[in-house]
């Protein structure tokens, strides 16, 4: 391919706008443009990484025996309200209604979907276990669009469901799927790990995310570099150690004007903030819930949600604390609180002894608060806070670390939450009905370029592995209208493409440095200069990932980069 026929438009300057190097990168070297905020324009560079992603994933469905399809994007709202999903999704979803004001929308994720399609036919569990899969856009309204394809309002995904009669069969698909995306990740060069995940809206009972190392990522990944241990933070849990026991005390109501926060308490107390036992108010599907906790901790409110079975929650207003709670923030606490209040304890209280609460007075806390006096008999602590840096694992292997990291695959047990909703049965081998019991496999593709251009670039641009390369060689010639150049160039090119190779020619009539800096900037994994020595069929190999280069003749050429292109 001649690159005066690509549609390569490279920038000189960094855009202004773009705050990850992933989303600088691929501006700069024509790979993407903006049509509107969240939405790119896939340009023929990066459409041909999404398309060799693609095999790859297609490779590795085939081995498990997963089976393409496409869905349409184009969804009946009714569906995701038989679901419950068209409430949780919320204003994440674009919604609208055709000429017949019936409600639409486009499709952030495809399990109604499916389940809808296949409850027909898969009525036996003869016909099981089945998985299918797609790969196609997803829309989702998000409310703040950035990093470029890292967090968009249209984006490119794989999407797979498994069908199966038995749990037995579940975990065989989902493990079978982990052993997939682990191969799809391996072949796309990256560094990532596989973390416990938090379903969120999707539902299940399981679920594991693939995570890419990377600064600009927005979860937090908390790992042990002694243990296989890693969650993300919102389902990251951690050994605390037991305070020594003290002998309890007579509890004494005292008063604190003004002293609102952990902070100043601790500090007009002359106390550690572990001391507090802090509370904090929330509105859980309406009715109010009371979490206490160390005060040197801070609620996980998905932890929270997840063992409340919640659907919304909310921290409580000043008016909802007065109102639902009987009590003033700030001074919140069990004693005394309103009976139809759910009190949750978390893990971090657990043999704490003659701690501070509130008194559910303005102005005055308790002291030397012990659990005798707050419940009858043995509390029921819940891990419902966020871990911190430093703690021990909670598999007892080493101390807890964290990372930033992008979420580029996700895997869920989700059991019968959608044919329960959607009902879809079948007759097991007892000619009765049942649920079918269904999994949820996804890869962003589209954020796959993103993960895998933040893990390999450099100061000059992009270095994709070879596997991924739009182009895995670049023949730039100084001077294509030099005849001798010209046919040296083309004969080149003509003897790689031969061998199965993806090749660009420079034809531009560009200065060599123009030629270069853009090269770099695209990142093939080698660049073959044709020069000065042309008339003696000596050309330049350059590797892009480390820089080093060689001068072979032509008729070296083939077996020369068959042995560099192994380690790219």
């Amino acid at each position: 391919m001649k690159q005066s026929r690509m549609y390569i438009p490279t920038l000189k300057q960094v855009p202004s706008d773009a705050e990850a190097v992933s989303h600088q990168l691929m501006l700069r070297a024509g790979y993407i443009r903006q049509v509107s905020a969240g939405a790119y324009a896939l340009l023929p560079l990066a459409w041909d990484v999404i398309q060799k992603i693609e095999n790859i994933i297609r490779k590795e469905m085939k081995k498990i025996d997963a089976v393409e399809m496409m869905m349409p994007v184009l969804l009946p709202a009714d569906l995701w309200k038989e679901s419950g999903r068209y409430e949780t999704y919320g204003d994440n979803l674009f919604k609208f209604e055709d000429r017949h004001k019936r409600e639409f929308i486009l499709g952030p994720t495809h399990e109604e979907t499916f389940t809808s399609v296949v409850k027909e036919n898969l009525n036996s569990y003869k016909k099981m276990p089945m998985v299918l899969y797609q790969m196609q856009p997803k829309y989702r309204d998000e409310d703040r669009p950035r990093y470029g394809l890292l967090r968009g309002r249209e984006f490119y995904m794989k999407d797979a469901y498994s069908f199966t009669s038995n749990y037995e069969d579940l975990d065989v698909e989902f493990n079978h799927m982990e052993t997939a995306y682990r191969n799809i990740f391996d072949a796309c060069g990256l560094n990532y790990r596989i973390i416990l995940g938090d379903a969120g809206p999707m539902g299940g009972t399981a679920s594991k995310e693939f995570s890419a190392v990377a600064d600009i990522g927005e979860d937090t990944i908390a790992y042990s570099e002694e243990s296989e241990y890693s969650a993300n933070l919102e389902m990251a849990t951690s050994k605390i150690e037991q305070v020594p026991s003290e002998e309890h005390k007579a509890i004494e109501k005292i008063d604190t004007p003004d002293l609102h926060t952990i902070e100043a308490l601790a500090k007009s107390l002359n106390i550690d903030e572990s001391k507090i036992m802090k509370a904090v108010a929330y509105i859980a599907d309406e009715k109010p819930v009371l979490v206490m906790i160390r005060g040197d901790y801070q609620v996980n409110d998905v932890k929270l949600t997840n063992l409340l079975k919640a659907t919304f929650l909310d921290e409580a207003t000043a008016e909802q604390v007065n109102d639902l709670f009987g009590s003033k923030p700030g001074f919140i606490s069990p004693l005394g609180i309103n009976d139809d209040v759910k009190v949750i304890y978390d893990s971090s209280l657990e043999g704490l002894d003659n701690f501070v609460i509130g008194a559910n007075e303005e102005d005055k806390h308790y002291i030397n608060a012990n659990f005798e006096d707050l419940v009858d008999g043995e509390p029921e602590f819940n891990d419902v806070r966020i871990i911190k840096e430093g703690e021990p694992s909670p598999d007892g292997h080493g101390l807890l670390k964290f990372t930033r990291g992008i979420e580029i695959g996700h895997i869920f047990k989700l059991g019968t939450k959608f044919s329960v909703d959607l009902g879809a049965n079948f007759l097991d081998e007892n000619g009765k009905s049942q649920p079918i019991i269904m999994g949820s496999y996804g890869i962003g593709i589209s954020r796959l370029l993103s993960a895998i251009i933040e893990q390999h670039n450099d100061e000059n641009g992009i270095v994709w592995p070879a596997a991924l390369a739009p182009y895995q060689i670049h023949v730039v010639p100084i001077k294509y209208k030099d005849d001798t150049q010209k046919k040296l160039s083309d004969d080149v090119v003509d003897l790689l493409k031969e061998e199965g190779y993806d090749v660009l020619l420079d034809d531009r009539n560009e200065r060599p440095g123009v030629k270069f800096a853009d090269s770099d900037l695209m990142g093939f994994p080698i660049r073959i200069t044709v020069g000065k020595k042309a008339a003696d069929s000596i050309v330049e190999l350059k590797l892009r990932k480390t820089g080093e280069t060689i001068e072979v003749n032509k008729d070296e050429l083939v077996n020369s980069v068959k042995i560099l292109l192994k380690n790219q």
